[in-house]
């Protein structure tokens, strides 16, 4: 791996113009913990678990920010930084990020959505049709980047408000009691509560397993920080060819460079409180609070994903089928973003990867070709899963989130051992970020032990 060149930090910029890579990762989570596995454990077992969401997205803002930290200082993503200590570590990546992330849960819920909306029975032949629509998406737009960024950014700015106000519509003060009582109610998990939906629905409460670390990439081509200087993937058929080079670059160690880079991170640390953590737990509360106030306690709720067509039912009945067909419509539109998003960031994730492995053979300039190949595999794999009806949605999802769940543990660890050990002491984190980190370790470590040893 080569070594460091030295560039000037640029200044950081307005808040308005570093808005964007934030609103990626919490499109990674709305279609995922936010939209199904939150909402269908509080319709089951009561909003008393709420409080785990919270914390899940209030873990995974400490997470991010140190992944970002790195990127931010080093202009490169956190790949290349734990290739630079552990050079076999690259296959690690590979292998568990498409492990964890070659079940199409969410695109087959996605499916089964406008199916309903649609009269489409045939809900696999769906699926498959959205898998190359999103694939198509992505290899045409002329700057991957930019393209997913934009698209997350509309979903959310719809989705979200009209979750909200139909949430607060249909709730009774005594539901939103609930919810805040819930929201204190710190280690407290219902008699019967499966360990592996509580830990699937924790590690999805934001973006979730190697995904967090794909935020290494969204802040790099961005141009955060020293991430000015590396360049962007663009698409092989319609995009400008840029240079790129995962090798990043740092900056001399004085006051005039600290400050700038305590500017930056005050600025990036804003953007993503407001965005990804006070969005992602907002989101999260709301589409619990219209699970619990529409469905908890009626009694002989349907298994699996069909909760949320019976949702859609009840809100039928109480409002319009209007309403109904338009909440239907969001969800199936927010889970085709995550999966959109999923398979930009995965596809990224094990493309860099691979060419770390092969860094000594391979140019920089590879690394679009190498992502698209590994964006239609993905796809690939997801089209044989669907035609030989491997699992459920409900269960395709919950076996991807205790995977990432234990990959999340692996990181963590991986992320703060990299910031305390690779960056210099004026820009390490602080023993408060620290303890935040280490707590999340312990907590990943514990959950992830608790789940599996039962397996075997």
């Amino acid at each position: 791996m080569e070594k460091h060149s030295v560039n000037t930090l640029p200044f950081a910029p307005k808040f308005r113009a570093l808005l964007g890579p934030s609103f990626i990762l919490l499109g990674l989570g709305l279609g995922s913990g936010e939209f199904i596995l939150w909402p269908y454990l509080t319709s089951n077992w009561g909003m008393s678990i709420i409080w785990g969401a919270i914390l899940g997205v209030t873990f995974q803002f400490f997470i991010n920010m140190e992944i970002e930290r790195y990127a931010l200082a080093r202009g490169e993503s956190v790949f290349v930084g734990f290739a630079r200590k552990y050079k076999n570590l690259p296959y690690w990546f590979i292998f568990s990020t498409l492990l964890a992330w070659i079940w199409p849960g969410i695109i087959a819920i996605s499916a089964r959505l406008f199916g309903e909306v649609f009269g489409i029975d045939n809900v696999a032949l769906l699926g498959i049709g959205l898998l190359v629509l999103v694939g198509s998406i992505l290899t045409l737009g002329p700057v991957l980047y930019k393209t997913v960024e934009k698209i997350s950014l509309v979903l959310i700015t719809v989705s979200v408000p009209a979750i909200f106000v139909l949430a607060l519509y249909l709730s009774s003060s005594t539901d939103i009691l609930d919810m805040l009582r819930g929201a204190v109610s710190v280690g407290k998990i219902p008699e019967g509560l499966p360990f592996a939906s509580f830990l699937a629905a924790f590690a999805f409460a934001g973006a979730g397993g190697n995904l967090n670390l794909a935020q290494s990439f969204y802040v790099k081509e961005k141009g955060y920080g020293m991430g000015k200087y590396g360049g962007k993937i663009t698409s092989i058929l319609t995009g400008k060819v840029e240079d790129i080079s995962i090798t990043g670059s740092t900056f001399a160690m004085n006051k005039e460079n600290i400050d700038r880079f305590k500017a930056w991170w005050k600025v990036v640390n804003l953007e993503h409180l407001l965005v990804f953590w006070f969005g992602g737990i907002v989101s999260i509360c709301m589409l619990s609070l219209l699970a619990y106030s529409t469905v908890f306690g009626s009694g002989g709720l349907p298994a699996g994903v069909d909760f949320i067509i019976y949702e859609a039912s009840v809100i039928a009945s109480k409002i319009s089928p209007i309403v109904a067909t338009t909440f239907l419509l969001i969800g199936g539109f927010m889970l085709f973003n995550t999966q959109l998003t999923v398979l930009d960031a995965t596809s990224r994730i094990m493309a860099e990867n691979l060419l770390i492995v092969k860094i000594n053979k391979w140019k920089s300039s590879k690394l679009p070709k190498i992502y698209y190949s590994f964006l239609w595999l993905q796809i690939l794999a997801g089209i044989i899963i669907f035609l030989f009806d491997f699992g459920q949605p409900l269960v395709l999802l919950t076996i991807s989130a205790v995977l990432n769940a234990v990959a999340m543990f692996v990181h963590i660890g991986l992320t703060l051992d990299l910031n305390l050990t690779s960056l210099e002491k004026e820009i390490r984190p602080s023993l408060f970020r620290i303890f935040w980190m280490v707590f999340a370790f312990l907590f990943f470590g514990y959950f992830s032990y608790k789940t599996i040893v039962p397996l075997f």
